[in-house]
């Protein structure tokens, strides 16, 4: 619901109609406006929303600030915000970028040295805020986004195949690179500095897993409640709130706690689906039973997904390919059409707590490690793999697939389920557009971000894993960007840091027990929660993609047509597409659809932004 954008140094014409033109894209989804502008920087609000910027000037130096940020031991209240703003500059004019430390909350920020040239951006922690940046000649042109930056004059964009690549391959773009060359997108817990046509990042805050061995539940469920009081209350301060209710765990506490908080039943907002397997709406009835909300619900209908589609298509400044984006809008959509002007968001419990299936079957395949080496390479596998015959009994050829995953390192195990590579590469993409990607690139990211994590752990590495590819690249982004184009604020009480510190604390066993998920989480929280949304399994707001490409003719239409243009862009080999549509989906719409969807939306984003 806010944002900023500007440049510096001496490639960029200094000229406010540019600061105008910029802020025009950032605020074109839900009606916000240009704010302010000081110079070479600006920031955007929509109306109300006030608390959520901040754009001063203390000598040389302007600060632009958007987001919820707070700062230790101060109270960031719209009649203090712009005295504790002066007071950063003076702490980054003495500490440099050490003074980003003491930000909390989520936030993009850009202070501008006026008189040096030189510039700092920043996003929080965990990367509910966003910052792209391209470099222009000797200056720096950065917005939240991409969309932003080519309202600039002297902006060109060019698509990136690698990120069109990486796009396919996680139905996201993945940070840092972007869609486009020459742009790259902030960090979280990053920031950038830009001095004489130069830029240099770093972190001021990683996630420090402290890894001793604690099974006492007893001992951790206090602080655990306490800081989920804490993330609630701040998340909760800001006008008529609401919550969107799956009927998880994450969002039953969340809704359970808002209630708690204010005193108030909670308004609660849920989407069900007609259509099997996919509706869990008995579950959002039952979590608002058991709290008393005031719920609301909404049934999505295939008429719906068709309208909405190219709006959804059109609002993201990267292709973006998360289905669920679907039924988060008409979420927000019906809480804003009740009054709301916050949604309270249950993302980052998963990756906090490790909730996500995968990681219990990563621990099973982790115990084939725990055997000898000389056993398995010496007995088990030859017996398995060499003598003729065994192939035709079931539990032999499920022997074997559990062999060959988990001898598989991670992460690369971790992607044994890829759509991309399980369909092949070479099967889905043209010759010409694979020789001008690396096919590898999206494993090197992972690869990076689980190496260079702070854990020893296997449940903790996958959850720094998570918490870039999982949340802050795909999760995040199709939440923010929703609510705003459906003109409601969002906040993620999950996420705030004293939640995220507790987690870091948190023992791994805790986390995982076996193969029980979110073991510590479920079992501090039996006396609050219905006991048959703790035991239910893990569901969410999945859209029956497959289901209604199948059933729904004007669905059907659209995505067909959409995958006959995409044809023309050389990217995805025709006679793919044509067996998609005519052999693959009506075998398995299930498997198949999520890979029409995001052939879909590519192409719709491609009509909308390219």
């Amino acid at each position: 619901m806010s944002g900023l954008c500007g440049w510096a140094g001496d490639g960029s014409a200094q000229d406010g109609a540019v600061l105008q033109r910029m802020g025009e894209q950032l605020c074109r989804l839900d009606g916000a406006q240009l704010s302010k502008s000081l110079g070479r920087v600006a920031g955007i609000a929509s109306a109300g929303d006030h608390r959520t910027h901040c754009i001063v000037e203390d000598g040389d130096l302007q600060l632009a600030l958007c987001g919820h940020p707070r700062w230790e031991a101060a109270n960031t209240h719209l009649t203090e915000i712009t005295a504790v703003c002066h007071a950063f500059l003076d702490d980054y004019r003495k500490q440099g970028p050490q003074a980003l430390s003491r930000l909390k909350g989520d936030f993009a920020l850009a202070i501008i040295d006026s008189g040096l040239d030189e510039a700092l951006l920043a996003i929080d922690r965990i990367g509910v805020r966003n910052l792209i940046y391209q470099i222009i000649d000797d200056g720096l042109i950065f917005a939240s986004t991409a969309d932003a930056i080519a309202a600039h004059p002297q902006v060109r964009r060019v698509l990136d195949n690698q990120g069109l690549y990486n796009y396919i391959y996680f139905h996201m773009v993945p940070g840092p690179g972007t869609v486009f060359q020459n742009q790259q997108r902030l960090q979280p817990g990053h920031y950038l500095h830009f001095k004489d046509g130069r830029t240099s990042t770093q972190s001021y805050w990683e996630m420090n897993f402290i890894e001793k061995r604690d099974d006492n539940i007893g001992r951790f469920k206090p602080p655990f409640m306490q800081a989920l009081r804490e993330g609630l209350a701040t998340a909760a301060d800001h006008g008529r709130v609401g919550a969107f209710l799956s009927g998880g765990t994450d969002s039953s506490t969340i809704a359970g706690l808002l209630g708690e908080q204010t005193e108030q039943p909670a308004h609660t907002y849920s989407i069900g689906f007609d259509a099997e397997g996919f509706d869990e709406m008995a579950y959002a009835r039952l979590a608002s039973r058991h709290f008393g909300t005031v719920h609301h619900e909404y049934y999505v209908t295939p008429d719906d997904v068709v309208r909405a589609i190219p709006a959804i298509a059109e609002a993201y400044d990267q292709p973006f390919g998360n289905a669920s984006a679907i039924p988060t809008y008409f979420c927000a959509k019906m809480a804003k059409a009740d009054g709301v002007t916050r949604l309270l968001g249950g993302d980052g419990g998963d990756e906090l707590f490790g909730g996500n299936a995968r990681y219990g079957k990563q621990y099973q395949f982790s115990l084939y490690e725990k055997i000898p080496d000389a056993l398995r390479r010496g007995l088990i596998e030859p017996v398995l793999f060499a003598v003729p015959g065994l192939d035709r009994l079931a539990l032999i050829r499920k022997a074997r697939s559990y062999i060959v995953q988990a001898s598989a390192p991670m992460p690369a195990r971790y992607e044994s389920y890829n759509l991309l590579q399980r369909l092949g590469v070479g099967n889905v993409l043209t010759a010409d557009f694979i020789a001008a990607i690396d096919p590898g690139h999206p494993l090197s990211l992972m690869t990076g971000t689980y190496e260079t994590s702070r854990a020893g752990t296997l449940i903790n590495r996958m959850l720094a894993l998570d918490l870039k590819f999982t949340l802050a690249d795909n999760d995040l982004p199709k939440v923010t960007r929703m609510c705003e184009l459906a003109g409601v604020d969002v906040a993620f009480p999950l996420l705030h840091e004293s939640v995220v510190e507790f987690s870091a604390s948190l023992p791994p066993q805790l986390k995982l027990k076996g193969t029980r998920l979110r073991y510590f989480f479920k079992e501090a929280l039996r006396d609050f929660l219905p006991k048959e949304i703790i035991s239910k399994k893990k569901h969410g707001f999945g859209l029956p993609v497959g289901a209604w490409l199948q059933s729904h003719a004007p669905l059907r239409e659209l995505a067909g047509d959409s995958l006959q243009r995409l044809k023309s862009r050389h990217i995805v080999r025709p006679e793919f597409i044509d067996s998609l549509q005519r052999e693959h989906m009506p075998r398995h719409p299930g498997y198949y659809g999520t890979m029409v969807w995001i052939l879909m939306m590519l192409e719709l984003w491609f009509e909308h932004h390219a």
